[in-house]
């Protein structure tokens, strides 16, 4: 008989392997249930057990001319539970074949032919039953199984590829007793593959079967015929979930037959022997440690107790996943080089009904057994470790050989104790073994999964916790959350449950499996939502994402792609599915309250059962006893909340589409009928269930109403979404002048939503506004205010002012020719802002003035809803033409005010927008520390709120700052990144001043070429754009560049200078003809002429009546009494004046 689990052959009769020490369990062909070698009936459904004589006797030997070996029409496979309706799932398919079954049927007689095919069949079906596998049919010679249906397990796959094998070895044992019989050879093919189907009832009249549709069965049946005879071969999705229990060999891609990509295909060549069945889900190996000190410390510190003498036993639990083989592993890790024996017995589901198995693979590890070692070595092993041990060999040698189905040799007397007797001596003998192993150094013993402990192995457990005092134990036992100890509290037991993560170890540990691929916010939130805190499933989905991602970008792609819900990674389906199939009925009612989302009120789910409400509260009590919902509150005040949003998820991908939809419309009915508040307050709710529910007209309403009140809110991530969502129910209605109107105001909308969380210049920004004009001129509407505004935002900082400014202009005029004050303002704000980048900044701040006047004449606050953010704060926080003109201290008044208004009206919008221009007047002013202040406050804020555009001007503000306080490399890094950001955003206006700000922190590194390229570039940008305010700047500095790169360069270095005064005058821009003023009387006085620089300066002095504790004029007048006291014989005449 070959052991099914490491192959190896073992003798008739014996009841455990003897390489693996695996039970070798009489199969029932009938229910598949495993009995103990010698039993005669099945013990769990009464069908008649004579293997050993069918096996023994021949195919239609004559003494059973009516009965094939292994074959009766009662060792058929029962037939799958009734479910009462199909539904999709992941589903791992066996589908295997004879080989030459036609060759065969042409040489031999119909009926033996007949014989054989049901003994083949017989002996497939107990190889898929003892896997709790389905044999969903026979198709000839062939036969079709699902793993995973009707009930999933955390391990199909596993399952599916275990019974391949067995099939293999069966299928070849009994081709051995054929051709020994009738001189007939069988071979077969086997292959898995796993993928997702919709499984229930086909057929009709009498011909009803359960089969699953999809690909998945056709691509097994078509991976099969690639197989070679009696070989397995599986698919890379079933590898995947396999790899660390089999080995394989690579067959690479496979075109297969009405499939339109390649299948990599794999050839498994056998179980991998130290493989046991251990907890599933800890599948692709171990999970990084995040979050685990303080249970790290707490274990150390209890080993500490034990090498000082103190027994200690500890129970870690948990969900599954949640990390307990890692901590396990970690502790393991920590004294690996403390002087110890480590012992390590595991538990596995295949064993779970087998007596003392994990036991029995603890004594195989002592003994150092392998699965080529010979009855005689395997003894001799034994023998000594027990010798060494001080344990008698003569009382202890039977019971524990007895135990390992070693067969004892004439020198040791059988036990002639009664069963249960001789099995409580057994323990009793294990126990001594390990206890005296305990007594030299301290003994590290772990179980793993002991809820998968069978009641003798739990029973010895117990023997050791109750010794473990007495002894250098350390006996560490992990079970999942509904195992309960059957031990009293003690003092040196401690029972610790592991917790889920927080949201920022969950953070830590998908950007630790990420590795050098960042994860962009909006993934690692959905990671974060979707995984709850269970470190598996932050792997795993974390993993999933990054996969999927590279097969959309290169390879070497160092920023992760992917949509906005990630799928379920197929890892972890079939754990999921597990959980749901174990509540039998109460599925349906899972699946329900998943239909109306994360957070169930049992207000609205009795509302949409079909229950009766004492039957839905049974059932809802059932998920919360399995642990799948948690209860806020009693009915019919309470909550249902999914205990993880993907067990929410498989529930509700399971569905069918058909299912799923009328599903969401009766709760959308529901909802409108008997839930008005909700209705009114949370319209996307509606807008989601109508979608889903095929409602599309009633879904724009509603998603319509959402976006219109996030955008209140200020929340304009959730208003594109809901903005989006309506575009996309839009599609589906045919197109009216309704849908028309419906879509010219989503527009509008997700246009403003777009504008703060991408920026003005933002591509998609263009295409909501270029949409709504497109459709306004196809039914020729004048266009709304708020595209007019949308689109001149979009080409202002675009810088593209030839279009901008007419459609300022023309906001005007629509303003007045409306008495609008609202917009009126608004155009006014625009119209500054053109002419402000135009160098035409008298009128530009004539402009703003205007608005902030009609704004202070407002009788009521201002509609926030109609554009991006406030005019009041535009007019009044758009500061920078007044320093600029010469008022240093009316800009920074001005900003202190938007700022304030902007709190006040609670805005953030409105609030960057403030904080921004007020941090770059101190810019302007030279106030590095002010600058930085107001720069860090919006990033801040800008990054809270998704306003990416805002960030982007801060961080060059903050690096502009940074370099002024000595920090340059550091700030040079924020100015680029900063730069860069915001070209990210679209946008180009402002990018000649950014990039004078970069070319001084250049050149104060000593990098002057560099500063007079960017300066150049520049230079050419203003020109291009006519972005022009800066321009005198610019020219400045590239005179002051050029005279610290060369003293001799005063002539092109004057020009320069003469450039910047000419412009800045002809700009009216007195505070950068300040600076080129100071800068061409520095060069004067150089030379000598110092009169001329004495009256340049004094006349462009004498122009201001503000500022003069700013920066800038605090060094004219400095410059001034500097030049005045070297100009001597004129002090008391020319004395300057203030």
């Amino acid at each position: 008989m070959r052991c099914p689990h490491c192959r190896q052959e073992n003798p008739a009769g014996a009841k455990f392997c003897s390489g693996c020490g695996a039970r070798l369990d009489l199969v029932c062909p009938s229910c598949s249930h495993p009995n103990r070698v010698g039993s005669r009936f099945c013990n769990a459904c009464g069908h008649r057990l004579s293997a050993e004589e069918e096996a023994a006797a021949p195919l239609g030997a004559p003494d059973r001319p009516a009965e094939p070996a292994m074959a009766t029409a009662s060792a058929m496979p029962k037939p799958a539970p009734a479910v009462p309706e199909a539904e999709r799932r992941q589903l791992t398919v066996m589908f295997c074949d004879l080989v030459g079954s036609t060759e065969l049927s042409s040489t031999v007689d119909p009926e033996e032919l007949r014989d054989v095919v049901r003994a083949y069949q017989t002996a497939t079906a107990a190889a898929i039953g003892r896997f709790d596998g389905h044999v969903a049919q026979y198709l000839g010679d062939g036969v079709l199984a699902y793993f995973g249906y009707p009930h999933a397990h955390e391990d199909d796959a596993t399952r599916a590829v275990r019974a391949a094998l067995e099939i293999v070895d069966a299928v070849a044992r009994l081709s051995a007793q054929l051709e020994r019989d009738r001189g007939i050879q069988l071979a077969v093919r086997v292959a898995v593959h796993t993928g997702p189907v919709v499984v229930g009832d086909v057929g009709a009249g009498a011909r009803h079967e359960q089969l699953a549709l999809g690909e998945t069965p056709n691509i097994a049946a078509r991976l099969q015929s690639l197989a070679e005879p009696n070989t397995v071969a599986i698919s890379a999705v079933t590898r995947r979930l396999v790899q660390e229990i089999v080995t394989c060999r690579d067959l690479g891609p496979q075109t297969i037959k009405g499939v339109s990509t390649p299948v990599h295909v794999y050839e498994v060549l056998g179980a991998n022997p130290s493989w046991a069945g251990v907890d599933t889900v800890s599948r692709g190996g171990l999970t990084p440690l995040v979050g685990r000190e303080q249970e790290v410390a707490l274990l150390l510190e209890r080993w500490e107790q034990v090498e000082e003498g103190q027994g200690q036993v500890v129970v870690l639990s948990g969900e599954p996943g949640i990390g307990r083989s890692r901590l396990l592993q970690i502790i393991k890790d920590r004294v690996a080089d403390r002087p110890h024996v480590l012992l390590e017995g595991r538990c596995s589901p295949y064993f779970e009904h087998t007596p003392l198995y994990p036991v029995i693979d603890l004594l195989q590890r002592v003994a150092d057994w392998r699965w080529d070692h010979s009855n005689e070595e395997k003894l001799e092993r034994l023998e000594r470790v027990l010798q060494e041990r001080g344990l008698p060999l003569a009382e202890t040698v039977p019971l524990i050989a007895g135990l390992l189905s070693l067969p004892l040799p004439d020198r040791y007397a059988p036990p002639t104790l009664s069963p249960e007797r001789q099995r409580q001596k057994t323990l009793e003998a294990v126990l001594a073994l390990c206890l005296a192993m305990a007594t030299d150094r301290p003994l590290f013993l772990s179980f793993e999964n002991v809820h998968w402990s069978d009641p003798s192995s739990l029973e010895f457990v117990s023997l050791l916790v109750d010794q473990a005092p007495a002894v250098r134990l350390f006996a560490v036992l992990t079970a999942r959350s509904e195992f309960h100890p059957p031990w009293r509290p003690r003092s040196h037991l401690t029972h610790l449950m592991l917790n889920r993560l927080t949201r920022r170890q969950t953070e830590r540990m998908a950007s630790l499996v990420a590795g050098d691929r960042a994860l962009p916010p909006s993934l690692l939130e959905r990671v974060t939502s979707m995984t709850d805190g269970v470190p598996l499933f932050v792997e795993e989905l974390t993993k999933s994402i990054i996969e999927a991602s590279l097969e959309r970008t290169e390879a070497s792609a160092d920023v992760v792609t992917g949509p906005a819900t990630p799928a379920i990674p197929v890892t972890l389906q079939d754990a999921l599915m597990a959980r749901l199939d174990r509540l039998g009925p109460v599925k349906e009612v899972a699946q329900l309250a998943a239909t109306v989302g994360r957070a169930v009120p049992y207000e609205i789910l009795r509302a949409v059962s079909p229950l009766d409400e004492t039957r839905l509260q049974q059932a809802l009590g059932r998920l919360v006893e399995a642990e799948l919902l948690y209860q806020r509150g009693l009915p019919p005040q309470a909550i249902y909340i999914f205990k993880h949003a993907l067990i929410q998820e498989t529930a509700y991908q399971s569905l069918l589409k058909r299912t799923r939809q009328q599903y969401h419309r009766r709760i959308a009915e529901v909802l409108t009928d008997q839930f008005g508040q909700i209705v009114e307050t949370q319209p996307e709710l509606l807008g989601y269930h109508c979608t889903e529910g095929g409602l599309g007209a009633q879904a724009v309403v509603y998603w319509r109403q959402a976006g219109q009140r996030a955008l209140e809110r200020s929340a304009n991530l959730e208003a594109t979404s809901h903005f989006t969502a309506a575009l996309q129910a839009l599609k589906t209605l045919p197109e009216t002048g309704e849908s028309t109107q419906h879509e010219l105001f989503i527009q509008i909308g997700l246009g403003h939503a777009l504008t703060a969380t991408h920026g003005y210049a933002a591509a998609g920004v263009e295409r909501a506004y270029g949409r709504a004009r497109e459709l306004c001129q196809r039914f020729d509407e004048r266009l709304p205010a708020p595209v007019l505004f949308g689109l001149w935002f979009f080409y202002h900082v675009r810088a593209v002012f030839d279009q901008a400014l007419p459609l300022a202009e023309q906001l005007l005029s629509l303003a007045r020719r409306d008495d609008d004050r609202l917009l009126e303002i608004h155009a006014h704000w625009a119209l500054g802002g053109d002419l402000f980048h135009l160098g035409e900044l008298q009128q530009a701040q004539a402009h703003l003035d205007e608005g902030n006047a009609l704004y202070g004449a407002l009788s009521h606050p201002p509609d926030l809803s109609r554009f991006p953010q406030d005019p009041g704060v535009t007019c009044r926080g758009y500061c920078r033409p007044l320093w600029l003109l010469g008022y240093p201290d009316q800009a920074v008044e001005r900003g202190v005010e938007a700022i304030a208004l902007a709190r006040r009206l609670a805005h953030p919008f409105s609030l960057a927008f403030a904080l921004n221009w007020m941090a770059t007047v101190h810019q302007f002013r030279g106030e590095a520390a002010a600058a930085q202040e107001r720069a860090e406050t919006l990033i801040e804020l800008a990054s809270e709120q998704g306003f990416v555009i805002w960030v982007a001007f801060g961080r060059v503000l903050r690096g502009w700052a940074l370099v002024q306080q000595g920090r340059r490399d550091e700030g040079m890094r924020e100015l680029r990144d900063g730069m860069e950001a915001w070209r990210a955003t679209g946008a180009e206006v402002d990018r000649p001043y950014f990039l004078s700000l970069l070319a001084e922190a250049s050149a104060a590194g000593g990098d002057l070429d560099e500063g007079l390229a960017m300066l150049a570039e520049a230079l050419d940008l203003a020109h291009r754009y006519r972005d022009v305010y800066w321009e005198p700047e610019i020219h400045r500095l590239k005179g002051q560049f050029l005279l610290q790169r060369s003293g001799e360069a005063t002539a092109e270095a004057e020009a320069c200078y003469r450039q910047a005064m000419d412009v800045a005058r002809h700009q009216a821009a007195r505070s950068l003809e300040l600076r080129a003023a100071m800068s061409l009387a520095r060069l004067w006085t150089a030379r000598g002429e110092r009169e001329q620089a004495r009256s340049l300066l004094a006349e462009v002095y004498a122009k201001f009546t503000e500022g003069f504790e700013t920066p800038d004029l605090v060094k004219a007048r400095s410059l001034l009494d500097e030049v005045f006291a070297s100009h001597r014989g004129r002090s008391g005449r020319d004395a300057p004046s203030s």
